[in-house]
């Protein structure tokens, strides 16, 4: 009853549209002199009304840029309602998921489920994609698998940015922004001829903010902004049927990223039969052991190493000593594309190279005690990344055949540096733990082995070298990566063909084909520091057998072992792909659209660029082990109806959808190492075999596995022009996107990872049932040179988990964000003065809840608290 209250809350506004939409048959107001103006979409690599594309699109114009403030991608969650962006780690570490589907964690080894193009150039990953937007002409949201026409496959949807071309009418635009937390935001523009083929535009933006998170120790802000950004275009027209686009641009960002708050029941209090303890139970001694080593190792009060336990939603941090998020990235990137129109056809080419660096610091359990460190010198992330796009398109037959022919070709090299550390403190922490398991009596953290004399004399009792092992553990710190490398080269070819035959004069058949194939290759460079796994190695024979694999696991953990740098890992694989979509359209009036479709997409496989993924800790590991670090391509069939309408004042449109994933590729962290399966159903009931701690069990025949993951739903769009300064916009998505009954870990039916059996049957992460999203802009007439603007949107979402293994305190409630604007602007746009907040009800909420790292408790990264400031805006 909840749900279906809540849907029924969620769709009043597109119920007032509709009866908007009825009202557009009575006699029209004479005051009301514009009608909707057309959006035109280049979603099929054409340029075609929204109205008239038989697929899922929507549309964020230029207009709903600038009064919504949205500057970079992620603030797309409050404009449509089927996109659902979150940021972790880093900046870089950003994941897009549309209809509730997207790549999970932080893991680079695996391509985005949610492509991002910018003026038709792929960014390689979903944070490459993030940053400054500058001047953008639109938005499109493609919603669904995108297997043919684009330059790469996403298996769950692609972002389309077009940004504004240069032209020859001169213009120059500056906006100046303040705000709270001392934002500071310049951003400028010059455009115009430079002869009378050629048109060039320049522009910038210097952004520039304190952080939201605070080290109680030192005072030292987190979450902070200041980056800049530059691009120049030039647009070259000799000929009537000849252009050439030339692009540049570049981004500089040095920012430190990204704070966390241990996870209260302030944040969430949800609890399951696997973990029956609540996030405040799990940060307290009594009911969690692993909070008082904590407290002994460091000898710190838990007020001390939790300074947000009485309201995480304050942002105060305790930071390791000597430790820091300080990190820096930096891309940029030329594209050039040509259009040649000869003879009714047309002819593009976009060559495109980029290159985008980034590096990272971390205290990477997010408390005093030093466990777990990134140093930032070693531990960039690079991509270079060349692309070639040619198409020929045109029509035959009396224009009866819109005929699409093309090919692509990319060539990528990533490099992925190291420099994960196991901290000063780690020693005592973990040998505190194996102590503990001997009995608290025997316990002393100060001492070497965290043993007190009693202690030593029981180890050595076990046996001498159970003791030795004590020490030896104890001893570890401040080992690790140290400049680690791995690599992989990827080359992508495709071609591709996209037709639209008019079957009548309302009835169109599209059908669209791709082949793909995709070679990866693979090599790792160890540069690791721990010898202590060695030594424990070398003693394990004659440690006490039941803590001999816990002294292993915990002196080699996550395989870190100088034992790796002899290691000469390399490997390749490819991978061959048909994929394309079918779809039928009727219009049976130039008001509706109807069609159907069916769409293959498809999502490359990899390499887990994580050496925790060889193997268990505890046994030697070999070169043949890169096998392990190997996935396979995701795979998704998706079928659509929907409908739109384009009347004077009102368009809408609504689809349902049903979508079903083979390899759903999830990357998760159990709190001690990053898991990377390929999920998949399994026809065969398993009897709960995959929902128990066993690895071995819940096996399938490889004849029965099948789709691991489904989403199916509905979406709703409208938006309403009531008067010649009123307009309305509303959305809805409901999507129901879950896991199958029965799972197993690859499409070979091998058993579902332990730390995972809470998925079958379940809801996917971060894929909330009913979002809506609901805007209003209101620019009203005060003077013959005034105008004033209001805007506000809101974006309600329900609850869902923000944790890839489900685990229930990490179940985010249901909540709303609310942006506003107001402010007056000159007749002419020559001017404004704008207020804006975001976040205008400071609505507390978390963006993702996990694993706190080796402790048993949870940690949360926010959402931004609410910001608001004044823009001044002229134009020249």
């Amino acid at each position: 009853m909840k749900k279906i209250t809540a849907l029924l809350t969620a769709c009043s506004p597109l119920v007032l549209l509709a009866q908007a939409a009825h009202a557009q048959t009575q006699p029209a107001d004479s005051n009301i002199d514009n009608l909707i103006e057309e959006v035109v979409v280049t979603a099929t690599r054409r340029s075609q009304s929204l109205s008239e594309v038989p697929i899922a699109v929507s549309v964020v114009t230029k207009a709903d840029i600038q009064n919504s403030g949205t500057y970079d991608v992620k603030e797309l969650n409050q404009l449509s309602p089927s996109v659902l962006i979150s940021s972790t780690g880093s900046e870089s570490n950003t994941s897009a998921r549309i209809r509730g589907i997207g790549t999970v964690g932080d893991n680079i080894g695996l391509e985005s489920s949610v492509a991002i193009f910018v003026d038709g150039v792929y960014r390689s990953r979903t944070g490459v994609g993030m940053g400054e937007l500058g001047d953008i002409q639109q938005i499109e949201v493609l919603r669904g698998p995108q297997g043919t026409l684009f330059g790469r496959n996403a298996s769950a949807g692609l972002i389309n940015i077009t940004t504004a071309p240069p032209t020859q009418e001169f213009a120059s635009d500056i906006s100046v922004t303040y705000g709270n937390y001392d934002q500071q935001r310049l951003e400028a523009s010059i455009n115009g001829g430079l002869s009378d083929t050629v048109a060039g535009k320049l522009e910038g933006i210097f952004y520039k903010r304190d952080g939201f998170y605070e080290d109680v120790n030192t005072g030292y802000e987190l979450n902070n902004r200041d980056r800049y950004f530059l691009r120049g275009q030039l647009m070259i027209e000799p000929q009537d049927n000849l252009s050439l686009r030339i692009i540049g641009d570049y981004t500089k960002q040095n920012e430190d990223c990204c704070g966390a708050v241990f996870a209260t029941d302030d944040i969430s209090d949800h609890t399951d039969d696997i973990q029956p303890l609540t996030n405040s139970q799990l940060l307290d001694p009594v009911y969690n052991p692993n909070i008082g080593i904590l407290m002994a190792v460091t000898g710190k009060s838990l007020d001390e190493l939790y300074p947000s336990m009485d309201d995480p939603y304050d942002r105060k941090m305790a930071i390791s000593p000597g430790r820091d998020y300080g990190g820096t990235s930096e891309q940029w990137g030329l594209s050039a594309e040509l259009n040649w129109t000869i003879n009714d056809m047309t002819f593009t080419s976009i060559t495109a190279y980029r290159d985008y660096d980034s590096a990272q610091s971390a205290d990477a359990e997010y408390h005093y005690a030093d466990i777990l460190s990134i140093s930032e010198n070693g531990s960039g992330r690079q991509f270079e990344t060349f692309s070639q796009e040619f198409r020929l398109q045109g029509t035959a037959f009396n224009d009866r055949l819109d005929w699409l022919a093309g090919a692509y070709y990319s060539n990528e090299t990533l490099q992925q540096g190291s420099t994960l550390q196991l901290g000063s403190d780690y020693g005592a922490y973990t040998s505190c733990l194996l102590a503990a398991s001997l009995g608290t009596a025997f316990m002393d953290a100060s001492s070497s082995g965290c043993l007190n004399p009693t202690g030593r004399f029981v180890a050595n009792s076990l046996s001498p070298d159970t003791l030795q092992a004590f020490d030896l553990l104890y001893s570890l710190q401040n080992l690790g990566d140290d400049g680690s490398r791995y690599q992989q080269d990827s080359e992508t070819f495709a071609l591709f063909t996209h037709n639209i035959v008019k079957l009548t004069d309302t009835l169109d058949l599209t059908v669209g084909l791709r082949y793909t194939y995709d070679e990866k290759r693979f090599d790792a460079d160890f540069n690791n520091t721990n010898t202590v796994c060695a030594d424990m190695r070398s003693l394990s024979p004659g440690i006490f057998p039941m803590l001999s694999p816990a002294f292993l696991t915990l002196a080699c953990q996550g395989n870190s072992t100088s034992e790796l740098n002899a290691l000469d890992l390399k490997d390749s694989d490819s991978t061959e792909q048909f994929t394309g979509t079918l779809v039928l359209s009727w219009r049976p009036s130039d008001d509706w659209m109807f069609y159907g479709s069916y769409s293959r997409g498809y999502k490359a496989g990899g390499y887990n660029l994580d050496r925790s993924a060889l193997g268990p800790a505890y046994l030697s590991r070999s070169n043949s082990d890169v096998d392990n670090l190997k996935f396979d391509p995701e795979i998704v069939d998706a079928f659509e109806v929907g409908a739109k309408y384009q009347g004077e004042r009102l368009t809408a449109s609504a689809a349902l959808f049903y979508q079903s994933f083979e390899n759903f590729q999830l990357n998760t962290f159990d709190g001690t190492v990053y898991i990377v399966e390929t999920i998949n159903g399994c026809d065969s009931n398993l009897n709960g075999l995959d929902t128990d701690t066993s690895p071995v069990s819940g096996a399938c025949d490889s004849g029965d596995v099948t789709y691991g993951v489904i989403s199916e739903g509905i979406e709703l769009e409208a938006s309403y022009s009531a008067t010649s300064t009123l307009n309305l916009m509303a959305g809805v998505t409901y999507a129901n996107t879950r896991y199958a009954d029965d799972l197993v870990g690859d499409d070979s039916g091998s058993p579902l990872n332990p730390s995972l059996r809470r998925l079958p049957g379940e809801p996917l992460s971060n894929a909330p049932d009913l979002v809506t999203t609901a805007a209003i802009s209101w620019t009203p007439k005060l003077t013959d040179d005034l105008s004033g603007l209001l805007y506000l949107n809101v974006r309600y979402s329900d609850s869902y988990n923000t944790g890839s293994n489900l685990a229930a305190q990490k179940i985010q409630d249901a909540y709303s964000v609310v942006n506003g604007r107001l402010g007056i602007v000159s007749q002419a746009h020559k001017w404004s003065l704008e207020l804006w907040g975001k976040n205008l009800l400071n609505e507390e909420y978390a963006q993702v809840i996990f694993d706190t790292a080796f402790i048993g408790s949870s940690t949360s990264y926010l959402a931004d608290p609410r910001s608001y400031g004044v823009t001044l805006r002229k134009s020249f």
